[in-house]
């Protein structure tokens, strides 16, 4: 089965946070939750998320994907935590995909992990003069290789759905979506 890390950080946004557990889980894809501490996350809303384990209890197991959620506070601790830094580098270099939606962008750039690629980002999260081989792209949802990027939390549905399209196929993603019952 596949496995994916969501780290979840204090301030991150719900909205993506949970479409993106959600949806995966809908998707029959196992859902690792890491907090960056331990104990229960309140997201940037006050709702109180509660994760499955500790991002120092996986930090050096190997996962198909790490997604990061954004919202601020929690995109800038993400940016703050080295460990996550180290996990994005090797999932990267060992060829699992790495996404990120909103400001967390900005960590995947950091990292390098956007480096001669095409991404997406909340307006102004990204400063294009200090990531030089990033271009940004105004766009709900990019791919670009292993990369994954979401705009804000209007995307989140949209960029869930990417990624299980990426990780089990079109087919799945689509059938996913059916039951959702999502007017076009």
């Amino acid at each position: 089965m596949m496995r994916v890390l969501v780290p979840l950080a204090q301030g991150c946004e719900e909205l993506e946070a949970v479409t993106i557990i959600d949806l995966l889980r809908r998707a029959e894809i196992e859902v690792v939750t890491a907090g960056l501490t331990d104990g229960p996350v309140t997201a940037s809303r006050g709702t109180v998320l509660v994760p499955d384990t500790t991002l120092a209890a996986v930090v050096d197991q190997m996962f198909e994907m790490i997604v990061l959620p954004g919202g601020l506070p929690g995109a800038q601790y993400l940016e703050e935590d080295s460990r996550l830094y180290t996990m994005l580098r090797r999932h990267a270099e060992q060829g699992a995909y790495t996404a990120a939606i909103c400001a967390a962008p900005k960590v995947l750039a950091v990292a390098g992990v956007l480096d001669d690629r095409q991404a997406t980002c909340y307006p102004g999260c990204v400063a294009p003069d200090a990531f030089p081989r990033l271009t940004l792209i105004d766009a709900p949802v990019v791919t670009d290789g292993r990369v994954i990027t979401g705009r804000g939390p209007g995307a989140a549905m949209d960029f869930a759905l990417e990624l299980i399209a990426a990780l089990v196929g079109p087919e799945r993603r689509d059938q996913v979506e059916a039951a959702l019952i999502r007017s076009h």
